[in-house]
């Protein structure tokens, strides 16, 4: 995922309490997009003797980075930030940049400790450190606690806690550790613990919470004679699952997501995976030069491969192509496939991890076509560096599936690459230096099995190219996006129209390069999101259409990737639910999900004609089924009794829709799975009512003529068998 503006513009972060969105695109659009030639009866011709390939489980998976305190606010269960001691512990407010990077430079930030009482009873040793290059060291009074603080911690009354502490200490000092929920004296709880030990002794401890609050506060102090040393301390919910949060595990076990990609993502560039396996009190803290934020290193290989096991989901790893090397991305293959007669297989087993990985797919580099990727190269440099990697990863391991990071000219002309290259046509070309998959294709061939893409499409904004030196719309947007006027209809259907502007490209290359049909290279659209729409009913049928566009092209298009995983939730720090995208995952994944064959649909309607020439955002013809105003896709049951409808209707009126099926011959009527609400900017939110559900609607007998609800997304069911 490229950078926010500290390093480029690109980002799309979910709505988090750390990280959330700008610029919402709710409300009711007043004007709808109309088509003089689109009749008063819809209908689709459903051909289930026109089969493609079956839904791959992996169209739904997930894109997750250690962005900031993202993957530690949101998945992984520890409630201390920089618990390591990266940086220094003083009472002064801490620096940043200031105006608007200075805002986003802030948000991404951990909380800071603080000193119990002077500044300068806190001296960071960095001659003896237990991890990282300091940690703390308390200079004790006889009387008078000193030690360091954190607040901003939520208990909730009744509930257990659990950790340890990592202390040293001379002979006369006397330790403890207090949990507060609030200022009265009896409103905490206080555990002596002993540091009178040269070494460092890990200690553990538990307490349960007797108040609830958001503002919590731990203390860790001492009095006495000469000092203690903290070598690290964490503390987590006693219910932790493997250190995840087990209400975040409950609900992203719904998704039915494939796969997740992990870790990264801007933040892989400098990334050492070496340093990320072991003991995780002895992983030293990191700080991530992409996103200009410390990393507590905890959740590492193995961590993560705990989380794909308890959301039931493959790994899919990006290796570091930034500052990393073929050597170490083909270690990092061996210690998590390798078996345990190998060096790094065997260091696995002694991290408690005996049995292999078998990691299947596995991504060369991260958007190295980006300047804003650290140690990126240009194009004819980049390709020597994948073969390097290949053949070494390969050699660790013949059975991997190989991805190589491509950027189609979609993708270059957006993100700036033919202004950063000085290129006199600014829109890129195929097979020109601007088109780094085209390069990929001809210089790397046998060197991968599928390419990658990402995109971000803008809302309330589209691209101009006669716009790309203006300065920047706002911040997170790239130079050459103008306001958007669109209708409601044109809103929902924009971001597929990114899908289906690579399903054009990729024509283009197997026009190119036709060996690419018989070697069966497939795509992995391993990025993408919708940025500044809120996660309501409006941005759902957004995503819906994406979904729909998605597999119109399951010949080739076998992967994808939503940014980010946790953005299907709405999260607090002690709760979570699905958000409107997350339980159309949900809807999607039960109902139109792995195995099922997508058949041809065509119909009486066709979608309108782009209102702006191709190129940058825009592709060729709109996205979405000869069916305007709706959008819909069917498949067929492996077993063939049952066909699936995907009805989209993004107006504000009920539409008729006569369904004309040939192949199989409908026996019963349908199950109708639902998701609408009154208003478009319907949400759910941890703690409310949740204002959109999936619900299962009645529908009459009638085989042929449905009457598709205002605002919805629809997913039928019919019972069928063979014959007409």
């Amino acid at each position: 995922m490229a950078s926010i503006k500290i390093v480029s513009t690109k980002i799309m972060l979910p709505l988090l309490a750390v990280v959330a969105f700008g610029l919402a695109f709710g409300g009711r659009a007043a004007a709808q997009e109309t088509a003089s030639t689109a009749p008063k009866q819809i209908e689709a011709d459903v051909n289930t003797a026109q089969v493609r390939e079956p839904i791959s489980k992996y169209e739904y998976g997930m894109f997750i980075e250690n962005l900031g305190s993202l993957v530690y606010r949101s998945l992984w269960s520890e409630m201390l930030d920089d618990r390591k001691f990266y940086y220094p512990i003083t009472s002064k407010a801490p620096e940043g940049p200031s105006g608007p990077q200075g805002a986003a430079f802030r948000r991404l930030q951990t909380r800071r400790w603080q000193p119990v009482g002077p500044d300068e009873s806190v001296v960071m040793d960095k001659d003896h450190p237990f991890v990282g290059e300091q940690s703390p060291r308390i200079e004790l009074d006889a009387s008078t606690p000193r030690g360091i603080r954190q607040s901003g911690l939520s208990f909730v009354k009744g509930k257990r806690y659990v950790g340890h502490i990592v202390l040293k200490g001379t002979p006369g000092a006397k330790v403890q550790l207090a949990f507060l929920w609030g200022t009265g004296a009896n409103e905490r709880h206080t555990i002596p613990v002993s540091a009178t030990s040269a070494a460092y002794r890990t200690i553990p401890f538990s307490f349960t919470a007797g108040g609830e609050t958001n503002d919590g506060t731990i203390e860790i102090t001492g009095t006495g004679k000469g000092n203690f040393h903290i070598g690290t301390v964490t503390l987590m919910p006693a219910d932790n699952v493997q250190g995840f949060r087990p209400e975040v595990i409950a609900q992203l076990r719904q998704l039915h997501s494939g796969f997740w990609r992990l870790p990264g993502g801007n933040f892989i560039s400098d990334f050492s995976w070496y340093d990320s396996v072991g003991n995780r009190d002895k992983r030293p803290p990191i700080m991530d030069y992409a996103w200009n934020a410390v990393q507590s290193n905890d959740v590492g290989m193995d961590e993560f491969m705990t989380l794909c096991k308890l959301i039931g989901v493959e790994p899919y790893i990006t290796v570091n192509a930034g500052f990393g090397d073929a050597h170490s991305a083909a270690e990092e293959v061996e210690y998590m496939n390798g078996p345990v007669s190998t060096r790094l297989g065997a260091e696995r087993a002694r991290n408690g991890h005996p049995e292999p990985y078998h990691v299947k797919f596995w991504d060369i580099g991260n958007e190295p076509y980006g300047t804003w990727q650290l140690g990126r190269t240009d194009l004819k440099y980049y390709v020597l560096k994948h073969n390097e990697f290949a053949k070494a990863m390969r050699k660790a391991d013949p059975t991997i599936t190989l991805l190589a990071s491509g950027a189609m000219p979609d993708e270059m002309t957006i993100e700036g690459m033919t202004k950063a290259m000085h290129l006199e046509n600014l829109q890129a070309q195929f097979g020109s230096d601007a088109d780094w998959t085209g390069g990929l294709l001809a210089h790397c061939w046998g060197n991968f099995d599928g390419l990658t893409e990402h995109w971000y499409s803008r809302a309330g904004f589209r691209f101009d190219l006669n716009h790309t030196n203006d300065p920047a719309p706002r911040r997170g947007v790239e130079p050459g996006y103008v306001p958007a006027n669109e209708t409601l209809l044109e809103w929902v259907r924009h971001p597929s129209n990114r899908v289906h502007l690579k399903a054009e490209e990729w024509n283009e290359y197997q026009r190119r390069f036709p060996a690419m049909l018989d070697k069966k290279i497939f795509l992995s659209i391993d990025e993408y999101s919708y940025s500044g729409a809120q996660p309501n009913l409006k941005s759902a049928l957004a995503y819906a259409m994406v979904f729909n566009e998605m597999l119109r092209h399951t010949d080739f298009l076998r992967m994808s990737a939503y940014t980010m995983g946790v953005s299907t939730l709405d999260l607090s720090p002690t709760n979570a639910t699905l958000n409107t995208t997350g339980l159309l995952f949900k809807l999607y994944g039960d109902h139109m999900g792995n195995g099922l064959l997508p058949v041809e649909v065509t119909g009486n309607s066709p979608q309108p004609a782009p209102k702006y020439p191709p190129g940058g955002d825009q592709p060729k013809t709109n996205a979405g089924s000869a069916t305007y105003p709706l959008d819909m896709v069917a498949a067929l049951t492996p077993d063939r009794k049952h066909l699936a409808l995907a009805v989209i209707n993004a107006t504000e009126s009920a539409q008729p829709l006569t369904l004309n099926v040939t192949g199989v011959r409908i026996t019963g009527k349908p199950t109708l799975w639902q998701m609408t609400a009154n208003d478009l900017n319907a949400a759910n939110k941890v703690g409310e009512q949740p204002q959109v559900e999936i619900k299962e609607v009645p529908v009459s007998d009638a085989s042929k003529t449905l009457s598709v609800a205002p605002i919805s997304v629809n997913i039928y069911e019919f019972p069928v068998e063979a014959g007409q």
